[in-house]
């Protein structure tokens, strides 16, 4: 049997758009445009197991889309050490090289968090022990959903800076024995069952 996932990402909020290794409330406009995109995902989440990034703005895009979405640790955010809640910009002002090294190498934590080798192997384990025939909606930080993308289709570590996952956009998986379709980056309103 055919396994469906579809991963959602956030609205945006301050921190997405200020490239801030932080979480947050949605502002306004994020808020304003999951409410408009509510019920977009409605014939996707019908029986769906629907689970959430525990993160603040995660759990608000499912509330506003009307999601009852249980939280997941293993969509949890990638862990970013001594650089949560720093802007990218001002990491890399104050540290080049670690930058360099984190952008350059998956294996690399010079922030002292979690590797994206780290992050692609949990949310990989979790994808994989998926039941045949499961359907699955996820709201999941966009770190999450490009991690699951590069481990979908088999694509080295590397490729995951190469993925843009834009707000309100929905990645949906498709397949059965490890093998896997990908649709991506689809604007929530055209989002199929």
């Amino acid at each position: 049997m055919t396994t469906r996932v579809t991963l959602i990402s956030p609205a945006l909020n301050t921190a997405l758009r200020e490239a801030r290794f932080a979480d947050g409330p949605l502002d306004e406009a994020g808020l304003r445009q999951a409410g408009a995109a509510r019920g977009a995902v409605a014939d996707a989440d019908a029986g769906a197991l629907t689970f959430v990034s525990p993160s603040l703005r995660c759990e608000q895009t499912a509330e506003a889309l009307g999601l009852i979405a249980e939280p997941l640790a293993e969509l949890r955010t990638c862990a970013m050490g001594r650089w949560r809640g720093m802007r990218l910009d001002e990491v890399a002002a104050t540290e080049p090289q670690a930058v360099a090294a984190w952008l350059a190498d998956p294996a690399a934590a010079p922030h002292g968090g979690e590797s994206l080798e780290e992050l692609h192997t949990r949310v990989g384990r979790w994808l994989d022990a998926l039941a045949d025939g499961a359907r699955v909606v996820a709201v999941a930080e966009p770190d999450v959903v490009r991690a699951l993308t590069v481990h979908a289709i088999g694509a080295p570590a590397g490729v995951f800076w190469r993925i843009d996952v834009l707000p309100l956009t929905a990645t949906e998986l498709s397949g059965r024995d490890a093998r896997w379709n990908l649709r991506g980056g689809r604007p929530l309103g055209s989002v199929s069952p």
